[in-house]
């Protein structure tokens, strides 16, 4: 099994499976997918939704979607899954950063959201910023050493799903909570 962080701790023992393509393009039967909890791409879920919410529990499925899937696509379905992954094909492709953000503030998922693919450690933190809550780190790199990208920075300027206010609000706020305090001393 392998090993992904989650919730900034690492799990050594993963039992979600991701299904990809083989290299002609085929992807298994439904009755021919391995037994336990399956990450399936977007498109077989929409060609084999009935067969596999009927073949696996809900706490079974996932699905992961690609840079190009439309993840409002996959918001009717969030009651018959429970993780989404997004693909990250190499690192310098960002457009899960945006997938991520959709699915948390516009559409609602509060289930577990993986980042899987090229995934390292200088994403992690933009990742869970992003609204990502679980990472499947790239194989070759130390998983341990990639959990010290969370502590990287100490402030964040933005707003994200992570910080609803931007950094000028909370030091105002912070200030008039402070000139309250000394006020009533």
């Amino acid at each position: 099994m392998a090993s992904i962080i989650k919730n900034r701790t690492v799990i050594d023992d993963d039992a979600w499976q991701v299904v990809r393509a083989a290299e002609d393009g085929a992807l298994p039967a439904v009755d021919a997918l391995p037994a336990g909890k399956v990450l399936v791409p977007f498109a077989y879920w929409q060609a084999e939704r009935a067969a596999l919410v009927a073949a696996k529990a809900k706490d079974e499925l996932g699905v992961w979607l690609a840079p190009d899937s439309e993840p409002a696509d996959l918001v009717a379905d969030f009651d018959a899954i429970t993780l989404v992954g997004v693909e990250f094909p190499r690192f310098a492709d960002g457009r899960g950063y945006s997938i991520a953000r959709l699915l948390r503030e516009r559409y609602g998922w509060t289930g577990e959201l993986r980042a899987i693919g090229d995934v390292l450690r200088d994403q992690l933190f933009y990742m869970a910023r992003c609204g990502f809550d679980a990472f499947a780190v790239r194989a070759d790199k130390d998983i341990h050493d990639a959990l010290n990208a969370f502590g990287a920075f100490s402030v964040r300027y933005q707003t994200a799903v992570d910080e609803t206010q931007p950094l000028f609000r909370r030091r105002a706020a912070a200030a008039a909570a402070s000139a309250d305090a000394k006020a009533g001393a």
